[in-house]
């Protein structure tokens, strides 16, 4: 299973990006997929998780409120709508797609993950 994710780029803080992450298989429709991103100097850290039909989301606190993430199992791609974007968003994002038809903030539950797109937020 290959992921690709897209969509990163360098913005103003308030902006908003789409993020998109496309699996190479459909069996990733039956999976729970996630997005995580890593800073420079710090640990990958979690950022939303949807379920396999998109039934269940759950985001990091730091992305409820401004941050969507939703599916498009036809097109086999998840998405990580970002808005009000701020410095503190600045990384590298990463889609993983879950081994369990749920997503999880935990990512030891993520079998795949993409190479990641780089979101760089200017203040």
């Amino acid at each position: 299973v290959q992921l690709q994710a897209s969509g990163g780029g360098l913005v103003q803080a308030g902006d908003s990006l789409r993020l998109s992450c496309t699996t190479s298989r459909r069996t990733g429709s039956n999976n729970g997929m996630g997005w995580f991103r890593q800073a420079p100097g710090k640990e990958r850290e979690f950022v939303a998780a949807i379920s396999w039909n998109g039934g269940s989301v759950m985001y990091a606190d730091s992305a409820k409120g401004r941050f969507t993430i939703s599916r498009d199992n036809a097109k086999n791609t998840v998405y990580l709508q970002m808005n009000s974007l701020k410095p503190e968003d600045m990384a590298v994002y990463y889609c993983a797609q879950s081994r369990y038809a749920s997503g999880s903030m935990d990512s030891r539950a993520y079998a795949y993950w993409g190479r990641g797109t780089q979101v760089t937020v200017s203040s």
